[in-house]
């Protein structure tokens, strides 16, 4: 009897091994607006989020802190291979939920550590301004610790955003970026 049970756990393993995993992410669509700040970039220069996120290409987005432990590192590296599968035509967005330690020389620290391009921007700026855009893409938490690892990605100014709530990979990101250039 133990072979057979052996056996047929092995043959379901198998199978279960074959499947693909369903998406360990949330996907959903909507129209946020982001405040009217202005926020600095790793080089010290002050921006108007507007300039940063009204491009006419594609937009990633997301929300990290360079001293984080475990997912803003993930999600960093998320957008890197995200960006290595997609080429140069698309704007990575970093912003600091911690401004009071993330300054622009560190910033570019963290930047340099994952190779990132021109492309990607790194923003940190009052804790006020910060707080809006968090609220404004409904991804605000009191305490940085417990923020969600959340990827926003926009196919053009006008266009609503799509929000990615989970962990998701540099290939199920450039998946959904296809999808929604395909549309």
């Amino acid at each position: 009897m133990r072979p057979v049970i052996f056996l047929l756990a092995a043959a379901v393993s198998a199978v279960l091994a074959a499947a693909p995993a369903p998406p360990r992410y949330t996907r959903s669509a909507a129209a946020y607006a982001p405040p009217a700040v202005t926020l600095v970039d790793a080089r010290g220069e002050r921006v108007p989020l507007a300039t940063v996120l009204d491009s006419p290409e594609p937009v990633f987005l997301q929300f990290i802190f360079t001293t984080c432990p475990s997912i803003c590192p993930l999600l960093t590296s998320t957008l890197s291979a995200a960006r290595e599968e997609l080429g140069e035509g698309v704007r990575m967005v970093s912003i600091s939920i911690d401004p009071e330690f993330d300054t622009p020389a560190r910033l570019r620290e963290y930047a340099q550590r994952f190779k990132a391009g021109p492309q990607w921007w790194f923003l940190t700026g009052s804790r006020e301004d910060v707080a809006a855009v968090q609220k404004a893409f409904g991804a605000y938490r009191v305490n940085k610790m417990s923020h969600e690892p959340l990827t926003f990605l926009r196919l053009a100014p006008g266009q609503p955003w799509v929000r990615l709530a989970g962990p998701v990979t540099g290939l199920e990101l450039a998946a959904e970026y296809r999808r929604l250039a395909a549309r």
